[in-house]
C-alpha cells in the first residue's frame, strides 16, 4: 500500500483521511454539510468519496481503523450520527450501512474546555456519549474490548479522572504508535496539545477561549522508509496554544514541531498567528513571533494546506488573506506551496491528496491515469529517513 493524506473539500471545516502503508486508515475530523447529502446540490459529496476509499470487514461493515476528533465544534464533527455507527458493534445494521469506528481518539480535556464556551451540537454530544461508553467498557473488560468498542484518550483528564485507565491514555508530549492496537511501525504521532490543566487560572481561561484542540505531529512511513512525511495538524488551535508550544519546545525541542505538511489551524485564521484583530488594525496588526515560530518549522520543500473555502481578501476571517500571506512567507515565499482545498476542488473536482512513497511526497493530479502524480518540489532532504523528533 501507498501511504497518503487526503483533504476533503468541506468549506470552512476539517475532514482528513490518513492512509498508512499497511492500509490502516485514520479519519481526522468530519464535516458533512447537509447540502453534501443532497443529490440535487453541487456541494461536494465527501461521504461518497470517503466510502469509496474504505474497505469492508468480514461482516460486510465499512470501517475506519481510527477516528480522531480534534475538538467538538460543529465544523469538525457534523454528520457523525448520520453516517457513523455508534453503540455496540454487534448492533450494526446492514440496512443502515453506517461506518464502524474501530477505535476512537478523543480528548476529555478538550471537551471540557469547549463546553465552558458554548453549547455542544448534537453530533458532539453523541461523540461524548460514545466515548463514555467505550471508556466504561474498558474499565470493565480492559484489553478484552473488541474492534468497535476501543478508545484512545488524547491527554490526561483533570483531577485524576483518567488515572485508572492510563494504559489507553497518551500523555502530553508522549507518542502514539498503535492504531486499533496494531503496532507495525507505520507512524509515530507526538501529542503536543491539549496543554495540561494548570494552576494558573488565567492561563486555563485563555486556553479555553482560544479553541483548545488536539495537536498532533505525525511522522509517517513511506515506501518502507521511516519518517518520510511529517504532518502537523491542530484543529482550531489559536495563537495562545501555538505561543505556549513554542515557549515549551522552541529552545531545545523545536524539531517536535517540524513538518513537511501543515494543516493551517482554524481554516487559515489570522487568530492562530496574532492576538490583534485584523478588522481593527488592518495591516498594522502584529504577528505573535512565538506562535509564528511554532508554525514555521518547515522541512525542505514543505507545504501548507488550508482546509477552508476559497480565500477572498474582502470576506471575513476565517479564512484570512493576511494569514495566507504570512504562511506563504513561511514556505520561502513560494505561493505554489500554499494550497487551499477549495481551489483544488474548483480546478479539478477532487479532494486534495498527497501520496508518500520512497521517492518523497507527491500531489495526486486529475488524470485518466490513476497513478499520475505531480512532484511538489519536496527535495531529497525531506525524502530521506530521519530519526524521530
Amino acid at each position: 500500500m501507498t501511504a497518503s493524506i487526503t483533504f476533503f473539500p468541506v468549506g470552512n471545516g476539517d475532514m482528513t483521511l490518513i492512509t498508512f502503508d499497511n492500509d490502516q486508515k485514520l479519519l481526522v475530523d468530519l464535516h458533512v454539510r447537509k447540502a453534501a447529502d443532497n443529490d440535487d446540490d453541487d456541494t461536494p459529496d465527501v461521504m461518497a468519496d470517503l466510502r469509496g476509499r474504505l474497505t469492508r470487514d468480514e461482516k460486510g461493515r465499512l470501517f475506519v481503523d481510527g477516528f480522531l476528533l480534534s475538538h467538538p465544534d460543529k465544523d469538525h464533527i457534523c454528520g457523525l450520527e448520520t453516517h457513523f455507527h455508534l453503540g455496540p458493534p454487534d448492533e450494526w445494521k446492514k440496512d443502515d450501512d453506517k461506518i464502524l469506528i474501530r477505535e476512537m481518539w478523543s480528548s476529555p480535556v478538550v471537551f471540557r474546555r469547549a463546553s465552558k464556551d458554548h453549547v455542544l451540537c448534537d453530533d458532539a454530544k453523541a461523540w461524548a456519549k460514545e466515548a463514555r461508553r467505550r471508556v466504561a467498557l474498558y474499565r470493565e473488560k480492559g484489553t478484552a474490548t473488541v474492534e468497535g468498542d476501543r478508545i484512545q484518550i488524547m491527554g490526561e483528564d483533570e483531577d485524576g479522572k483518567t488515572d485508572d485507565i492510563l494504559a489507553i491514555v497518551v500523555k502530553a508530549d508522549g507518542v502514539v504508535t498503535k492504531l486499533n492496537r496494531v503496532a507495525s511501525g507505520t507512524f509515530e504521532g507526538r501529542l503536543l496539545a491539549p496543554i495540561p490543566h494548570s494552576d494558573d487560572e488565567e492561563l486555563d481561561e485563555l486556553l479555553g477561549k482560544n479553541h483548545s484542540s488536539v495537536v498532533l505531529r505525525f511522522s509517517i512511513r513511506g515506501g518502507g522508509i521511516l519518517d518520510k512525511c511529517r504532518f502537523l495538524t491542530g484543529g482550531d488551535a489559536e495563537v495562545a496554544i501555538w505561543e505556549r508550544l513554542w515557549g515549551k519546545h522552541g529552545t531545545y525541542q523545536a524539531d517536535r514541531l517540524s513538518y513537511d505538511i501543515l494543516q493551517a489551524p482554524h481554516h487559515c485564521s489570522w487568530h492562530s498567528l496574532s492576538y490583534d484583530s485584523y478588522s481593527t488594525y488592518g495591516e498594522d496588526a502584529e504577528v505573535c513571533d512565538d506562535a509564528r515560530s511554532a508554525l514555521a518549522q518547515i522541512r525542505k520543500g514543505a507545504i501548507i494546506v488550508a482546509s477552508s473555502k476559497a480565500i477572498d481578501p474582502d470576506e471575513a476571517d476565517p479564512p484570512s488573506d493576511r494569514a495566507k500571506r504570512e504562511y506563504i512567507s513561511i514556505v520561502d515565499g513560494k505561493s505554489d506551496r500554499f494550497i487551499c482545498v477549495a481551489d483544488v476542488w474548483e480546478d479539478e473536482e477532487r479532494a486534495l491528496q498527497y501520496e508518500i512513497t520512497s521517492s518523497g511526497i507527491t500531489k495526486v493530479v486529475k488524470s485518466a491515469a490513476k497513478a499520475a502524480v505531480a512532484a511538489l518540489g519536496i527535495g531529497a532532504t525531506a525524502a530521506q529517513a530521519r530519526p524521530h523528533g
